[in-house]
């Protein structure tokens, strides 16, 4: 057994205080920090998204790893990266960027409520911008921790389209599964802009008028682990998880309320 510490990835949708609280913006705040108490390695990366006040929250581009490209239906669209530190915690956090993408005052909705109808795009180019960073940072993780709808195409390219990179060759991907499942529909086209290296259309579970449910079980597909980080997950989800064989760690509340399950998602990470 390697006497190197275990290097984590947490790939999150939302991290406070750069977005409201909401258990997993708490989680993606507080989790890292415990990890990396315990000797572990970390890398902590969300989307850049346009409610979040660059100069309030010091963010800052790095040059040295902006510049990439991210081609989707046929479109160039540049990647920026950019950085901010809770100087609390002592930890970094890197923001996927992109003027197109994540520059609207808003996350997921606009001011009707109505679901953005690029959110698959966006989706798309936040999965992809963590991995060409990562691969960029020549930092090999031993996990690669998902959490929020918004990341879950990370483990499909990871197993797919990036089998076979040597910075990815040992990787393990935790699945943390919420109640956010996105209600409204996706483009109709979804399914054919995922598509990229060699991950095809085929490898996806998501039809010709892709859901919410759809993308949560193409993540579960490419797992190796599920955490239930809520009490309401859908049930349809978690049945997949255990139809695969996967480990599950169950949702206990009090371990949340005290911060135990941060004992509980170590040991998880290690028994992979």
């Amino acid at each position: 057994m390697s006497t190197l510490p275990q290097k984590i990835l947490f790939v999150n949708s939302e991290i406070y205080p750069y977005l409201p609280e909401s258990q997993p913006a708490l989680i993606g705040r507080y989790l890292p920090q415990g990890i990396q108490e315990k000797k572990k390695e970390i890398r902590i990366f969300m989307p850049r998204f346009g409610c979040i006040n660059e100069r309030r929250n010091q963010l800052h581009e790095v040059i040295r790893l902006s510049g990439m490209n991210i081609i989707i239906s046929d479109v160039d669209r540049p990647l920026v990266i950019k950085v901010a530190s809770i100087a609390a915690a002592r930890i970094q956090v890197y923001f996927i960027d992109n003027d197109d993408y994540f520059h609207r005052k808003a996350v997921y909705t606009g001011a009707d409520g109505g679901f953005f109808p690029d959110n698959d795009e966006r989706a798309i180019f936040f999965a992809r911008g963590v991995l060409e960073t990562a691969k960029k940072l020549r930092w090999s993780p031993d996990v690669i921790h998902c959490g929020g709808w918004f990341s879950q195409l990370v483990p499909a390219y990871l197993k797919k389209a990036y089998k076979g990179d040597p910075i990815f060759s040992g990787a393990k991907v935790v699945l943390s599964l919420y109640g956010d499942t996105p209600a409204a529909g996706f483009s109709n086209a979804f399914a054919d802009k995922v598509p990229f290296g060699r991950l095809t259309r085929e490898d996806l579970l998501l039809g010709d008028a892709p859901t919410g449910i759809e993308l949560a079980k193409t993540a579960i597909k490419y797992s190796d682990g599920i955490i239930l980080g809520a009490p309401d997950v859908p049930e349809e989800l978690v049945g997949m998880a255990r139809d695969l064989g996967l480990p599950i760690l169950p949702y206990r509340a009090e371990s949340i309320e005290d911060k135990s399950y941060i004992d509980e998602y170590n040991a998880f990470y290690e028994q992979l």
